[in-house]
């Protein structure tokens, strides 16, 4: 089977037409292909012209003679890809392997130990996914806070109410098709293979988060959900067991960390059991949104609306004068901005799509980075109070409730407080408060944004327009904290392996899964399979 790229249809060819454009893209006849897949999708949205333009897998007769003749077309042999497991170690395991967290890392730890065998255990801190949706959806509607049942913490991790995105700039191709493939399994559309930005949404996110939970229990591993771990304990250097609930102690001398970037209680725990961790850069700043049509217009010009097309996303960057990075991120095309705290007394933003990205409304993070010198203290924890300060900040901006605080982007620029909406409505609930934000955001990200937008505007038209909404405060974006680990994934406490964004390893769903089976495989080639 060959490989071939560069095969183009335009917005209005249909996908049959692809062996037919591979025929006169190679000079042989249709007889001489069989059967073809799409290995990769993309857009060239450029010259005012929308082309679809694929990599394709295809049977070829006499593959040799077609690389011969195409020596610089960049055709090749399809190679093996497919996830292979580690040889398992000689060690006898202590108790069994415990995953801490279910969020993307702990899932996919616990998914690849327990098709090895392993039988791990998984404690998580919330709720299933079920449960955990409808105290979600409760916070959304009328403001009632469950703290370890939110946007942070349950089943599926952060990830599970956001857009779903499954792009990563990790190389790491065979691991990151593992889990693409793993999410199909589970009831993800086959087009995240394929396609160039492939999400998932909110909708479909939950149900794939039940579904490996399933497999999980069905190959021997079990999940514990209100279960919190509360202590570990050392002996030497070296993990020998786990406190869940300050009431259980469970012998086990293999803990795989995936707490998430918001188990604040955790950190301190594992700092003050001598943990090494350090201080790590993350970024601040608020939620834009616009109409989506707008964005679509830009994007796509005349052929917005497309229904081949879908909703339009966009990604900018800005260097400012100040020394300081602007940046959009986490972009939810047809999405709202959500509620996200995962304490009392803080305001936490964040952006979230269902998997049709068909609601009115685009929204992105505009964050600012912020450096551990922001932080004016050499605690390894200061980056955490620093996100806690501002978090507060807004909560009591927003009326000392878990309202947002918002402004639109003209009244933002001119540095005047907004008294009520306009054009674009907000979509964060439970409700918002119109006031001035640079109450709530440091004079450094205030100074970066107050430059960056008008040139956003320059790269994206409508970006910059006066009543585009801003939504405080988004601090979440990644962990303040990093947990020291050697390259067989260890802390500095033998047995403990921090993974995941929480411990300042991955930035995604994909990364942060691909960091999980790292773990698990970390584990399998010390120790044999449980019996």
């Amino acid at each position: 089977m060959l490989r071939i790229p560069e095969v183009k249809l335009n917005i209005d060819e249909d996908i049959k037409l692809i062996p037919e454009k591979i025929s006169n893209k190679l000079g042989i006849a249709r007889e001489q292909m069989g059967a073809f897949s799409i290995y990769k999708e993309s857009i060239d949205a450029r010259k005012g012209r929308i082309n679809f333009v694929y990599t394709v897998d295809i049977e070829i007769e006499d593959e040799e003679t077609i690389l011969q003749n195409n020596p610089a077309s960049k055709i090749s042999k399809v190679i093996d890809d497919a996830y292979k497991y580690v040889d398992q170690g000689p060690e006898i395991i202590e108790g069994r392997p415990v995953v801490v967290g279910f969020g993307p890392s702990g899932m996919f730890s616990a998914l690849i130990l327990s098709e090895m065998g392993y039988k791990p255990l998984v404690i998580e801190r919330g709720k299933r996914v079920e449960e955990r949706a409808e105290d979600v959806a409760l916070f959304w509607k009328e403001g009632k806070f469950v703290a370890d049942s939110n946007v942070q913490f349950g089943e599926g991790g952060a990830g599970t109410f956001s857009d779903g995105k499954l792009t990563t700039r990790i190389k790491d191709l065979v691991r990151c098709r593992k889990v693409l493939e793993a999410f199909i399994t589970a009831g993800a559309p086959q087009e995240i293979l394929y396609k160039q930005k492939p999400h998932l949404g909110t909708d479909i996110l939950q149900k794939i988060v039940e579904n490996i939970r399933k497999q999980i229990i069905e190959l021997g591993g079990e999940i514990r959900f209100n279960s919190k771990m509360t202590d570990i304990k050392i002996h030497d250097g070296k993990i020998t067991a786990i406190e869940i609930n300050e009431n259980e102690e469970i012998t086990t001398n293999c803990i795989i960390l995936g707490v998430g970037h918001s188990a604040r209680d955790t950190f301190e725990m594992l700092y003050n059991k001598g943990v090494k961790m350090e201080q790590k850069a993350f970024s601040i700043g608020v939620r834009i949104e616009h109409h989506q049509e707008v964005i679509d217009k830009t994007q796509y010009g005349k052929y917005a609306g497309h229904p081949k097309l879908g909703a339009a996303d966009y990604k900018l960057v800005h260097h400012c004068k100040n020394g300081r990075g602007a940046y959009t991120f986490c972009m939810c095309p047809g999405g709202v901005v959500v509620a996200s705290a995962s304490e009392k007394e803080g305001v936490v933003t964040n952006g979230m799509s269902y998997f049709k990205r068909d609601g009115s409304n685009a929204n992105s993070a505009l964050l600012v980075d912020v450096r551990p010198d922001d932080f004016r203290s050499e605690h390894h924890l200061a980056g955490i109070d620093y996100q806690r300060m501002w978090e507060k900040k807004a909560w009591e901006l927003g009326g000392a409730c878990f309202n947002a605080p918002t402004q639109k982007v003209g009244d933002f620029l001119k540095g005047i407080p907004s008294k009520e909406s306009g054009e674009v409505k907000p979509t964060y609930k439970p409700g918002t408060c119109w006031t001035d934000l640079s109450k709530c955001l440091p004079n450094y990200v205030v100074e970066s944004l107050k430059e960056a937008i008008p040139q956003m505007g320059k790269k994206l038209k409508g970006f910059d327009m006066e009543e585009g909404v801003l939504t405080a405060i988004e601090t979440r974006s990644s962990s303040a904290v990093r947990i020291l680990r050697d390259n067989m994934l260890h802390s500095n406490i033998e047995g403990l392996l921090p993974v995941g964004e929480g411990s300042g390893y991955a930035g995604g769903i994909i990364s942060a899964a691909v960091d999980g089976i790292k773990a698990a495989e970390a584990v399998a080639t010390r120790f044999k399979p449980i019996k």
